[in-house]
């Protein structure tokens, strides 16, 4: 079987430039990439909702912030996923990833909880460290990006997962680590509601669990609840998510330090720009990985099927750029925006040292000074263009060459320079003629999952008393400015 899903990564819809030095990049002034920002932003939200009607199986977002130069940009997939889901029925909801480095855990865990109930547990929760000092060292401060401070971000970010997993997981607790200490051991909180609830026989927990009770404090002045030497002890985060015991983890894989983390803790593993060998190598490592530890899975399942296991959802994605030549488009044409956009986000993410996951499997990295060409990209199947038929055997090539025994395929549709428009059409021609002959090629799809339904925002309103039902506009979906085609979301 097969899952397919999309991802977007918030490239900016301003056409691309070259400068004088070769590096292409936005060609638009702040104004204007500010502007830019805002159109990716609804563009992501009517994106998802077309991605659900369309039939596709998952949404993912990544998280990124501060960029002028146009490759990506999604403050808070979170915050757009909440709108995506109020507006859907059926798609899972997923990140690649929070950088939990760049959160308080307990305030990520209570966001995500509240998008799994909203979206009537439908969230994949995706965690990472963050790698791009603009954004560690402004975000997370203390967990930057030299080898140094890389160290401490990995710890920072092991011990953010373990709080995020007791908040979703125990009614109440409390935290004591490097980074953390939930709640903080000076927090007075002497007030008389607190202690008559844990007071109660129901109560799972008793008034000294949670409470370390003392006398009047001398030194302080003014309401009782301050005016004590009582202090907290555990806290209790609201609400939980309602997938039990927690939401699928994931979190974009790059080294193999990351990928054994990842299969040793259940957490299912994300790559997007590796070629087919290097993929391969890397399946074989988690799968291994996973074995050796004894199937970590937050269900107590066991084995999964190698590479993805459908019924499961445990595993390994393989995301690819997806760009379809459409009736009546010159190939040709086509194909120079596609490298000029490619260009765009390569320029960007070559600095960062990514020529090693595009090399292939045993290949020595290219330097880091050397330019990412697109045709790199297109000739490893990592970028794949052409006529349905086309990139459809791709896609399969990859699956076959890797050996995945269900698979689960996400398209990256968005690209530096192509207007939301232009992306839609792309996913509505991806689901018209790809869909269709991915599912007979790999036996179909699992049927959708809606574990927890939850009333749509029109049975909310129908349901409503009627002068509150009249304050409820129809069903709501992003705005709808310069859309040229009537098949669009309305």
């Amino acid at each position: 079987m097969i899952e397919i899903g999309v991802f977007h990564n918030g490239a900016s819809d301003l056409p691309p430039v070259r400068t004088r030095d070769g590096t292409v990049c936005n060609d638009g002034s702040l104004a204007e990439v500010h502007a830019a920002a805002q159109r990716t932003i609804v563009n992501q939200i009517r994106q998802g909702i077309l991605a659900d009607r369309l039939g596709f199986d998952y949404w993912f977002q990544t998280e990124h912030h501060f960029q002028p130069e146009g490759a990506e940009m999604s403050p808070n997939p979170l915050a757009s996923e909440m709108a995506i889901a109020a507006n859907t029925r059926r798609i899972r909801l997923g990140q690649a990833a929070n950088i939990i480095t760049w959160h308080h855990p307990v305030r990520l865990a209570e966001m995500a909880a509240m998008l799994d109930v909203v979206s009537g547990g439908r969230v994949e929760v995706g965690v990472g460290r963050g790698y791009q000092p603009r954004e560690n060292e402004v975000l997370g401060k203390p967990y930057g990006s030299t080898i140094q401070d890389q160290e401490r971000n990995r710890v920072a970010f092991h011990e953010a997962l373990d709080i995020l997993i007791k908040c979703w997981t125990e009614p109440s607790f409390s935290h004591r680590d490097e980074f953390f200490s939930i709640p903080p051991r000076y927090t007075k909180w002497n007030h008389k509601q607190t202690v008559a609830y844990y007071g109660l026989d129901k109560v799972e927990r008793e008034v000294e669990d949670v409470l370390s009770l003392g006398s009047p404090d001398m030194y302080s002045a003014g309401s009782p609840v301050l005016a004590t030497t009582t202090t907290l002890r555990e806290i209790s985060v609201f609400p939980q998510p309602l997938q039990k015991p927690y939401p699928q983890l994931w979190e974009p894989l790059t080294s193999p330090r990351s990928i054994r983390f990842c299969a040793e803790r259940g957490v299912n593993g994300y790559f997007i720009v590796e070629p087919n060998s290097r993929l391969k190598q890397n399946v074989e490592m988690y799968y291994e990985d996973a074995e050796r530890a004894g199937w970590p899975d937050r269900l107590q399942r066991g084995a999964f099927k190698y590479g993805w296991d459908c019924d499961k959802r445990r595993g390994i994605v393989t995301c690819r750029y997806i760009h379809l030549l459409l009736p009546g488009m010159d190939r040709d044409k086509e194909l120079e925006r596609l490298k000029f956009a490619l260009e765009v986000q390569w320029d960007y993410y070559g600095p960062f040292g990514f020529a090693a996951l595009v090399s292939e499997a045993g290949e020595d990295s290219m330097d880091l000074r050397t330019k990412i060409r697109p045709e790199s990209l297109l000739a490893k199947d990592i970028a794949l263009f052409g006529t349905p038929a086309e990139v459809v055997e791709k896609i399969m090539r990859t699956k076959e060459y890797v050996g995945y025994d269900d698979f689960m395929f996400h398209a990256w549709f968005e690209l530096a320079g192509f207007q939301g428009a232009e992306i839609e059409d792309q996913m509505y021609y991806f689901a018209e003629e790809c869909m269709p002959l991915l599912d007979r090629a790999c036996g179909g799809r699992p049927p959708p999952r809606t574990d927890f339904p939850v009333p749509s925002f029109d049975d909310v309103r129908a349901a409503a008393p009627r002068r509150a039902r009249d304050a409820f506009p129809s069903t709501p979906t992003p705005h709808d400015k310069n859309r040229h085609d009537t098949r669009r979301i309305p």
